[in-house]
C-alpha cells in the first residue's frame, strides 16, 4: 500500500473495529491499532501462553530511536508498538495516510480499558517503578477500582545493574506470575531493563508505561482528552513540569518535524501491511550478551540529554 493511502468508513469490519496496520515510517515499524485491538492482542498473548512486548512510539521515542541503536532494536523486535501520539498519527497523514483518531492510543486512554478486561477476565497485573510511595498509592487506587483484580508491584528504586537487586525483583515478579508487567521507569530507562530481562520473565505481556503508575497513583495528571486530540498534549505536559521535560519537547518536536519533512523532501514513501496475528510475527529476543550490555551502557551514555529528560523520578539508582 502506498502512501496516498487513505481510510475509509468500509474498512470497518460489521463490529465497528478498525484494522490493525504496520506502517514503516523511516524504517519504523509502527503497529497501528485502536485500544480494544490491543487488549485483544493481549488477551490472545496470555490465552495461548505466549510473551508479547508491547512498546510504544510518541515523537519522544521515535527520536530516541533515530540517537540510540539498542532503543531502535528494542522497538523492532517488539510484537506491538502502537501509536501513543498526535505527532505520530500527525505525522503519516502528513505524508498521505489519512487515519482516524482511534489509532492514537495513549495510556490515559488504554489503561482504565486494560484494568477494566483484566478485571473481568481474571487477568493479574504487576506495576513496576515509581517511588515505594507513590506504587502504594497506585496499588491501593487500583485495588478500590477494580476490587477483584489481583496486582502487585515493586518500586523502581534499586539497581538494575547490580545482579542480586535485580534477581531479587525479577524473582517477585516471576512469583507473582502476572499476565501484564508494566514497566514504568520513564523513557528509555524501562525499555532498556525490559530488553535486558524480558528472557527471564514469567509474564505473558510486558508493557513500557512512562509515567502511568504515577498517575494511578495520582501524583500526575491526565491530559484532558480535548486538549491531547488536539496534538497539545506535550505542551500541557510542559507546562505541569518544564524542568523535567523542557529539552524533550522544545528540542525534540523541531528533530522530530525535521526527519519527516526530509523523509518528505525526499519523497520517501510509507509501507502498509495488514498486520498479521501477533503469533505470525513474534520474535525470540535474546539480551544476555556482552556485546549488548556494551551497547547499551555507550548509547545512554551518549544520549544522556534526552534520557535525563524523560525520567518522571530520576534517581541515580536506575542509572
Amino acid at each position: 500500500m502506498r502512501s496516498n493511502a487513505s481510510f475509509c468508513k468500509t474498512d470497518l469490519d460489521y463490529s465497528g473495529n478498525i484494522p490493525g496496520l504496520s506502517v514503516s515510517l523511516l524504517g519504523r515499524r509502527i503497529t497501528f491499532m485502536s485500544a480494544p485491538s490491543i487488549i485483544r492482542s493481549i488477551q490472545g498473548a496470555c490465552t495461548k501462553g505466549l510473551k508479547i512486548t508491547v512498546a510504544h512510539y510518541n515523537i519522544h521515542s521515535f527520536n530516541l530511536s533515530m540517537q540510540l541503536p539498542w532503543f531502535y532494536e528494542f522497538l523492532q523486535s517488539a510484537e506491538i508498538t502502537h501509536c501513543d501520539g498526535m505527532g505520530i498519527l500527525k505525522a503519516v497523514r502528513s505524508m498521505g495516510l489519512d487515519l482516524p483518531l482511534e489509532y492514537r492510543v495513549s495510556y490515559s486512554v488504554l489503561m482504565p480499558k486494560l484494568l477494566k478486561h483484566c478485571q473481568e477476565n481474571n487477568l493479574s497485573l504487576f506495576l513496576l517503578g515509581t517511588t515505594p510511595e507513590h506504587l502504594g498509592k497506585a496499588i491501593a487506587a487500583v485495588q478500590k477500582d477494580y476490587p477483584t483484580l489481583r496486582v502487585d508491584g515493586h518500586h523502581g528504586f534499586f539497581g538494575m545493574d547490580n545482579p542480586e537487586e535485580n534477581g531479587a525483583v525479577i524473582g517477585k515478579i516471576n512469583q507473582f506470575k502476572p499476565n501484564v508487567l508494566v514497566v514504568g521507569m520513564g523513557m528509555p530507562r524501562q525499555e532498556r531493563w525490559i530488553y535486558q530481562n524480558r528472557v527471564h520473565l514469567d509474564v505473558n505481556v510486558i508493557m513500557p508505561g512512562g509515567a502511568i503508575i504515577d498517575r494511578l497513583a495520582g501524583h500526575v495528571p491526565d491530559c484532558p482528552p480535548l486538549i491531547a486530540n488536539m496534538g497539545l498534549e506535550w505542551a500541557y505536559r510542559l507546562t505541569q513540569e518544564p524542568g523535567r521535560l523542557g529539552a524533550r519537547y522544545l528540542f525534540g518536536n523541531p528533530a522530530f518535524a525535521f526527519h519527516i519533512a526530509l523523509a518528505k523532501t525526499l519523497s520517501t514513501s510509507l509501507e502498509v501491511q495488514i498486520m498479521q496475528p501477533i503469533e505470525q510475527f513474534k520474535r525470540e529476543v535474546s539480551s544476555t550478551s556482552a556485546d549488548w550490555y556494551r551497547q547499551v551502557n555507550l548509547a545512554s551514555r551518549g544520549g544522556e540529554a534526552l534520557i535525563q529528560a524523560s525520567s518522571p523520578n530520576s534517581n541515580q539508582a536506575l542509572v
